[in-house]
């Protein structure tokens, strides 16, 4: 035995149950085809959002928060409808995260030294139904370090193990087969990938410099989802969800390829809810990339007004911040939409001051940092923008910046093949809506939302723009943002028990197999169901990584 245990996937769902597996004496190796640059894979890019129920930062700004409303939350997001068969397992992690989520894992994230934004933030505000889709209040507790943060210290205990003896780093090492022997899977094989320096993220080469073979008791599988190839993301694109687009562009590295599926799959696991994925509309291009199509998603208040490509409002629930996958549908299944792959924001500037986050941790370096007096002066005291936002709104290439909104359709009409946008037409309905205004009540969904917004302090000090006319120029520039559909998360993938053993299509688990992280759809082959809460997919990768590593570490004796 080359090890007690083989983890392949150095990211954080891999680190958690290397963690979990060291902290007890156990040897472990952890393969990972990226070089050690790479250590934390796609979770260090995150914003570093965690779902927790009924947190003291919940109850410090007033919100009523309880298990029985975030179980209602996510079983009418998730939309549960194969329980028989692929859901089976997946809805019995769904109600034991969300009892992690109210219990334990606040405390266990602070033993290992993550702390939280006092401000709690409101992500995916629903399908505006009491029994739907949909977060009924704030839960996305930021980590200070954003994603960065959260790896850490799992990270730190790796390199505290391998000083140890006990972890051994197989970097640019490539798995190929996973062995099976007697129907036990006892080992990996694979190719032993040239040396490559690149930086964190760049995508690397898949130069063979020579063969490899490991062997242990166990395999835990990490590897991630499929986000990273399109035409992978293509294959499995479901019919409800319309035509995939022709071009989408890419929000994670390019090692994120899904390999690890098929290979799994030939060792005897089942994969499930393979056809459930997660994808932003909302996604702009980075104006300085890392890997290849790299996109930033833009994290928006209520406030910015949506329009499809051929400049109509969308219709609620399809609002900024509200309904992820409802947008997507209806985006890519309206008939006369389906042959464009964008839509648009229009908003002012005094909304991209106040409510306009992107995405990611090279994003956010203030929180990146820890840096609170940084966090004061940008998010709450600056009369402008973050300045990584204003950096996309200078340099990137699809924001527009206009006095006048006649001028604004104009310049927006040129990043498209054809001006498909009519500034009249455009012009009645933001008008239209900023009549809206003239009462603190409405009849306009969105006006309602931001007015519900601002009832919460965390989105009225930080996160919501005071209502306004959008064609006032005291509140201009205009803004105009092409929005593109941007690769994320699979939400489906190997079938696990709540230990993360990987269970095979007879419903028993693989001998010596072990699942988690996104690989495993965040646990059970699919915990967020249809649709997902946000501040989900961090925190599966830490309770299917460490249910792998504390029942590995007690089976093997």
């Amino acid at each position: 035995m080359d090890a007690d245990v083989i983890v392949v996937g150095a990211g954080l769902a891999g680190l958690v149950a290397a963690h979990e597996l060291t902290s007890r004496g156990r040897k472990v190796a952890l393969v990972d085809q990226e070089n050690a640059a790479n250590l934390g894979g796609q979770a260090f890019w995150s914003f570093g959002g965690l779902f927790l129920v009924d947190s003291p930062e919940q109850r410090r700004l007033g919100v009523k928060d309880q298990v029985e409303l975030a179980w209602s939350d996510w079983r009418g997001s998730a939309g549960f409808d194969r329980l028989d068969d692929e859901d089976a397992w997946a809805v019995r992690w769904a109600r034991a995260y969300v009892e992690f989520a109210a219990g334990e894992k606040r405390s266990w994230l602070r033993s290992h030294g993550i702390s939280f934004l006092p401000t709690v933030g409101w992500a995916e505000r629903g399908s505006l139904r009491a029994g739907g889709h949909g977060n009924s209040v704030p839960r996305f507790h930021v980590a200070w370090g954003t994603g960065t943060g959260v790896v850490a210290p799992f990270a730190a205990s790796a390199r505290r193990a391998a000083a140890a003896g006990l972890l051994s780093f197989h970097h640019r090492h490539r798995v190929d087969e996973l062995v099976v022997t007697g129907g036990t899977v006892t080992g990996v094989r694979g190719t032993v990938l040239a040396d490559d320096r690149s930086p964190r993220g760049v995508a690397s080469n898949r130069d063979a410099a020579g063969e490899f073979e490991l062997a242990a008791q166990a395999v835990v599988v990490t590897t991630g989802g499929i986000g990273g190839d399109h035409d992978l993301v293509r294959r499995h694109w479901p019919e409800r969800l319309g035509t995939p687009p022709a071009n989408m562009i890419t929000g994670v590295p390019a090692y994120v390829d899904g390999r690890m599926l098929d290979i799994s799959a030939a060792a005897g696991a089942r994969l499930v809810n393979r056809d459930r994925m997660w994808h932003y509309t909302e996604g702009v291009r980075n104006w300085d990339p890392v890997w290849p199509g790299h996109a930033i998603r833009i994290l928006p208040g209520p406030s910015s007004m949506w329009f499809d490509a051929l400049g109509r409002r969308l219709p609620e629930p399809c609002l900024p911040g509200y309904d992820t996958l409802g947008t997507l549908r209806y985006l890519r299944t309206t008939p006369d939409l389906a042959p464009y792959d964008h839509s648009w924001f229009i908003l002012t500037q005094r909304i991209i001051e106040k409510e306009f986050a992107l995405s990611g941790s090279e994003q956010n370096p203030d929180i990146t940092a820890r840096d609170r007096r940084a966090f004061m002066r940008e998010r709450l005291l600056s009369k402008g923008a973050p300045a990584p936002v204003e950096a996309f709104k200078r340099n990137g290439a699809d924001f527009v910046v206009a006095a006048d909104l006649e001028e604004l359709v104009a310049r927006m009409n040129k990043l498209t093949d054809e001006p498909l946008l009519d500034a009249a037409a455009v012009r009645a309905q933001i008008r239209a809506r900023d009549l809206q205004l003239a009462n603190p009540y409405s009849k306009d969904a969105q006006i309602q939302g931001i007015h519900n917004a601002r009832r919460y302090l965390g989105d009225r000090l930080g996160r919501v723009a005071t209502p306004h006319r959008i064609l006032d120029p005291l509140n201009g520039p205009l803004i105009g943002v092409k929005l593109h559909v941007l690769t994320r998360k699979t939400l489906g993938g190997i079938q696990t028990d709540l230990r993360s053993r990987a269970l095979g299509p007879d419903g028993e688990p693989v001998g010596g197999l072990y699942a988690a992280g996104e690989v495993a759809g965040f646990g059970g082959g699919g915990v967020h169901g249809y649709n997902a809460l946000e501040g989900t997919f961090l925190g599966g990768c830490l309770f299917s990584g460490r249910a792998a590593g504390r029942d590995l570490a007690q089976a093997l004796g």
